[in-house]
């Protein structure tokens, strides 16, 4: 097989990571995508670091067996734990684009001075938007807020609705939050809520989010290195490491449309 012809992986510690695969697909419809939700472990934002590089791994590895010509790390708490490490292990047999470094150069472009972020706890307590956005943009001011109750409340459904938008009352009127530019959607979860986080702002304040700009850099990533895909592709292929009939059903959620699931049990 052509190298250029080989499939990207993506994969998430659930089904979050979807709105990324459906980027991903919509703005590169000839690529073939293999999708692993580890659904088993989820959520990662609650977990150790150790424990979500351990995942990772495992988890690259399987995609690797799948002759994957990237891997696409679609989960903000994997981004932050295991990117290095995972470089460290297979740079040399796929490219790896992870979810914090597009968004970063994105907000860095955009000449915003005071910037808020919104994710899980281990994202936020990794410090990796702090530190990535005062590289690129020096003497901006970061204002972190962790959020841990939006990635279960959209996994439930409580979006659009008076559940939903007295959580994002609470976490968005937070004081240190206060006078930002803009808002970094760090969790690949929130798209689904930012039509209300922009809302809630009514104007004032700039959204940023993962999926375009992700779909972006796997697309150049891909041009640069000539394995954008030349034969028609195969079918997309989605495994989740635990399986329910929900996590079926709330894919239409995340993806835009209900899909079939594949059960791999990784962790068996």
């Amino acid at each position: 097989m052509h190298p250029a012809n080989r499939p990207i992986g993506i994969f998430d510690s659930g089904i979050g990571g979807l709105t990324v695969a459906n980027a991903v697909v919509r703005l590169l419809p000839e690529e073939q995508i293999i999708y692993f939700g580890d659904t088993a472990h989820m959520p990662y934002g609650d977990k150790s670091a150790d424990a979500i590089r351990y995942y990772s791994l495992r988890i690259a590895k399987f995609l690797l067996e799948q002759d994957c010509k990237m891997i696409v790390v679609a989960c903000n708490s994997a981004s932050s734990a295991a990117y290095d490490i995972l470089l460290d292990f297979f740079e040399h047999r796929a490219l790896f684009v992870n979810v914090v470094d597009p968004l970063v150069d994105k907000v860095a472009e955009s000449g915003h001075r005071r910037v808020g972020v919104i994710a899980t706890r281990t994202t936020i307590n990794s410090g990796i938007y702090s530190a990535r956005l005062r590289d690129r943009v020096p003497g901006i001011q970061v204002c972190s807020l962790a959020t841990p109750l939006l990635a279960p409340m959209i996994e439930e459904g409580f979006v659009h609705d008076a559940i939903s938008r007295s959580v994002l009352d609470t976490y968005l009127g937070d004081p240190s939050l206060n006078g930002i530019e803009a808002l970094l959607l760090a969790c690949t979860h929130y798209p689904l809520i930012r039509p209300e986080i922009e809302a809630w702002y009514q104007g004032t304040t700039a959204i940023y989010d993962s999926t375009d700009v992700v779909a972006v850099a796997v697309r150049k990533r891909l041009t640069d290195t000539g394995l954008l895909r030349q034969d028609p592709r195969p079918p997309h292929r989605f495994y989740v490491s635990d399986f329910t009939p929900s996590f079926e059903k709330t894919t239409r959620l995340f993806y835009g449309q209900e899909l079939h699931l594949e059960h791999f049990g990784l962790w068996n």
